[in-house]
């Protein structure tokens, strides 16, 4: 039942924050990252605002001043609270968003029981399916965000807090050798989009055919070993890799490594995870890269990286799993590997409109086509992606130099 599915959903995000203090919910660590106790009041604020205000009788916000604080970019709703300024937003306690987030889920509950459900009233109720639908993926996508953006809080932090317990780790199960093998595809005209009755979003519409070249793809995605032996080769220091807005990025910060990585005192490499700081695992996925290190990457290992119709068309037909945290590993076997589950793959192409696009009318147009400009799509999915969130036609887009992000590589080539 839909009210079943909406009450999983809902207290998965619960679920998320319990490990975390009161003081965790509320900090936030970059423009980019929002507080735990935001994700929460916003995702519930996404409800009251597109579906209790236009559809419940003698609607009344739970408090007025919401409709401005947990507003993220939808002009259409009307003014919002500084991005910046998340994480000074001390009051309401979290004690309230919880119970915001109760009193909505007790009127979205009592929206569903009432006449809406009669046969008569047939149109309204599927027009309330397809919003909670809606409300409820963009939930799970900001549940990957809050564990993303929790992770960059807690690094901030000289103790390198673990939000989860070690001792809960999966041990990582070798995915393959160093020099992953290439799988071959034809190429020719190929249907890109979602297809089927299922969910997807407006950015994934409409289904189109779409010319792709002959192409391999590796098999794997590239390792922290063998971006490790990058680092080594000089990688960070040599420009001709490096895309020249790539370049100025990476000297004007003074880069040397992907995010979340740093030597200990003896010179080993360690990474912090949701686990705490560990040891490098030179054989699990490299991530936290940004667009310009994956393409600086590629081109250092004689390679490119893949377009997102050329991801699309090898991943069409193979399962989705979404793996543990962090990234884990499935069972090595043949054929292409961690296309799902383990963390979103940079491509080539630059985020844009489909051929034939047409956003939603209202507000709810502003979720994803105002910004398809400077942004790169990525594909699959990451370890801290929520079941049943992945699919082969999902475009989610990021800034070239956004890191904090689960993103790693897999590498292409044309078949000449």
């Amino acid at each position: 039942m839909l009210i079943d599915h909406y009450n999983k959903v809902r207290q998965h995000s619960l679920l998320l924050a319990e490990p975390l203090s009161d003081e965790d919910c509320g900090a936030q660590s970059m423009l980019d990252a929002s507080p735990v106790k935001w994700h929460l009041a916003h995702t519930t604020w996404f409800f009251e605002t597109f579906i209790l205000e236009t559809m419940e009788a003698a609607f009344a916000p739970f408090h007025p001043a919401f409709r401005v604080l947990f507003n993220s970019y939808y002009n259409g709703v009307g003014e919002k609270h500084p991005r910046a300024q998340r994480g000074l937003l001390t009051r309401p306690g979290m004690a309230a968003v919880r119970a915001y987030r109760a009193d909505v889920d007790a009127r979205i509950s009592g929206l569903l029981a009432s006449e809406l459900a009669r046969p008569e009233h047939e149109r309204e109720y599927e027009r309330l399916s397809i919003l909670l639908a809606l409300g409820l993926e963009h939930e799970q996508q900001h549940q990957e965000l809050l564990l993303t953006d929790v992770k960059h809080l807690l690094a901030q932090s000289p103790l390198f807090p673990a939000y989860l317990d070690a001792s809960s780790a999966a041990a990582p199960v070798p995915q393959h050798e160093q020099g992953a093998a290439w799988i071959a595809f034809d190429g020719g005209l190929a249907q890109i989009g979602h297809a089927g009755d299922g969910f997807c979003f407006d950015n994934e519409l409409p289904r189109h055919p779409q010319y792709v070249a002959p192409f391999q793809l590796a098999c794997a995605l590239v390792t922290n070993g063998e971006y490790l032996a990058f680092i080594e080769a000089g990688g960070y220091c040599t420009a001709h890799l490096w895309l020249a807005e790539g370049w100025d990025w990476v000297r004007s910060q003074g880069l040397q490594c992907p995010l979340y990585w740093q030597r200990d005192a003896a010179g080993h490499w360690q990474e912090f995870t949701l686990y705490g700081l560990r040891p490098l695992d030179v054989l699990a996925p490299a991530t936290h890269l940004s667009l310009f290190e994956a393409d600086a990457y590629a081109h250092w290992a004689g390679a490119r990286l893949p377009t997102e119709a050329e991801w699309e068309v090898a991943a069409q037909g193979i399962g989705v799993a979404v793996g543990p945290l962090p990234p884990g590993a499935g069972a090595p076997g043949a054929g292409l590997r961690q296309m799902f589950g383990h963390c979103w793959q940079w491509t080539s192409s630059s985020y844009a409109p489909y051929p034939g696009y047409r956003p939603a009318p209202g507000a709810l147009g502003e979720y994803n086509g105002k910004f398809m400009l400077n942004q790169y799509v990525l594909r699959g999915s990451s370890c801290a992606t929520p079941a049943g969130h992945a699919r082969a036609s999902y475009r989610n887009f990021f800034p070239a130099g956004a890191r904090w992000q689960f993103a790693g590589i897999r590498l292409a080539r044309q078949i000449d």
